[in-house]
């Protein structure tokens, strides 16, 4: 595609070479007539009546994600002279503490990178989507039939990346069930020359990776339901199916490499492509990273299994995504420039390069024009045949929405079981005992916190 737009172009300006050597000098009538209709196409673009400024803000803890969000931006600023998005920096921690602080200082961004959107949405700070903007996905996630947010991507499939040559040496082969993956782990850990796994526990966030993985296959895949049925009491964190999730997940966090808890996520990639760890269990965002950390290093994908060899995959829509904010909509040229914005960033040439460059799962009803890797290709194939999909449990509004503040207290719970200060019992009973106490003021089933 970009090959043929560039022979269009040398054509052109071999038309225009031409045109200027053997034609007539234009008349003074004809320039007039050039001008004007100049003035009226520059016109006609123009999309917002005065000069209009925008603050923008979105997580920018990932270096890939940040650099191509600055060209995004800087590219639609060059496109619309009359209009200026500036972006304001995050603080590179947690996202949802930094834009909780921005809106708790009257400093609410114009736009932002939303994922808390059911609490942004009944506090009244978010936007609908314009009709325009909302038909650019092939789905969306409302709220009482309202889109707020346009998602830039698709749930951030998780999967475990690996060290072709590493295992080609060993004879190391892809499981096919979890207690296979298991065994895998104890060999590498055995042989002793590098970690099985490598995990960036100093972000807690990141704990949530693996967490989904085990959440995934011990509870949701037999109880989709769960976090429904504690809110109404059917279950409790004390639940055996839940208990084994916290069982494996520790279990996960014993093949990880030494100092893990303390290792931010930002370092994850080095100790994969220097050969200090097998694997990394993260997002298809990941992809792009170890490319560029060494461009020679060899990386397959595959899906974990359950213990019955099925696969559940983190895939699909979700709530997350580009918002306007409701005070910003309420001037005209603002919700121009954002619809304008979504235009821009989910056109066919600039949402290609960002699904290529952050190896994320298109959104739009139009595939855009990309190349697929290798690895990227079988995340699809993957998706496309997964026995089950889901959305992290953070990811879920209505009935199955968190808690405000209890996804972070679990990981922090989970990382006490790994590290042996606590057992599951004990964490089972920590865990419900603090959704007891937040129940008291939040509880979706009953509309307690919601309206």
């Amino acid at each position: 595609m970009k090959k043929a737009l560039s022979v269009l172009m040398a054509a052109g300006m071999t038309a225009a070479m031409l045109a200027g050597c053997g034609g007539t000098a234009p008349s003074s009538e004809s320039t007039a007539s050039t001008e004007s209709s100049t003035a009226e196409a520059a016109a006609a673009e123009s999309i917002v009546t005065e000069p209009t400024e925008m603050t923008f803000v979105f997580a920018d803890g990932d270096d890939a994600f940040k650099t191509q969000m600055n060209k995004i931006v800087d590219g639609f600023n060059e496109k619309y002279p009359d209009i200026t998005i500036t972006i304001q920096p995050g603080d590179g921690g947690s996202y949802s503490e930094f834009l909780k602080t921005k809106d708790s200082v009257g400093e609410f961004p114009d736009m932002m990178e939303m994922r808390d959107t059911a609490m942004y949405v009944r506090a009244g700070k978010l936007a609908p989507l314009s009709d325009e903007v909302a038909s650019l996905f092939s789905s969306n996630v409302d709220f009482d039939g309202v889109t707020y947010t346009a998602p830039f991507s698709g749930a951030n499939t998780m999967g475990m990346m690996y060290n072709k040559q590493y295992f080609a040496d060993n004879g190391l082969e892809i499981p096919t069930t979890w207690d296979e993956f298991i065994t895998l782990c104890q060999t590498i850990q055995d042989k002793g020359d590098m970690a099985p796994l490598v995990v960036g526990g100093s972000d807690v966030w990141h704990i949530g990776f693996l967490y989904d993985l085990c959440y995934a296959n011990d509870v949701l895949e037999t109880d989709p339901d769960f976090i429904e049925e504690c809110y109404t009491g059917e279950k409790n964190f004390s639940d055996p199916n839940y208990q084994q999730a916290l069982t494996d997940l520790s279990q996960l966090l014993g093949f990880a490499q030494e100092g893990w808890a303390s290792t931010p996520d930002a370092q994850i990639t080095t100790f994969f492509v220097n050969d200090m760890a097998a694997m990394m269990f993260s997002g298809t965002h990941m992809f792009s990273q170890i490319t560029d950390a060494d461009p020679e290093f060899e990386f397959g994908w595959f899906a974990v299994p359950d213990r019955e060899g099925k696969v559940s995959l983190l895939g699909g829509g979700t709530a997350g995504g580009w918002a306007l904010s409701a005070e910003a909509a309420k001037d005209p040229n603002k919700q121009a420039a954002f619809d304008a914005f979504c235009q821009y960033f989910f056109s066919d040439e600039v949402y290609g390069e960002y699904c290529e460059v952050m190896a994320a799962i298109p959104t739009t009803a139009t595939m855009p024009t990309m190349d697929v890797s290798e690895q990227f290709q079988d995340v699809l194939d993957a998706l496309e045949s997964a026995d089950y999909l889901h959305l992290m449990w953070n990811q879920e509004i209505g009935n199955k929405e968190l808690p405000p503040d209890f996804r972070n207290f679990a990981y922090k719970t989970c990382i006490e079981i790994a590290q042996g200060t606590r057992d599951v019992n004990s964490a089972s009973e920590e865990l419900q005992k603090t959704w007891d106490v937040a129940l008291q003021s939040f509880n979706p089933t009953t509309g307690l916190g919601v309206a």
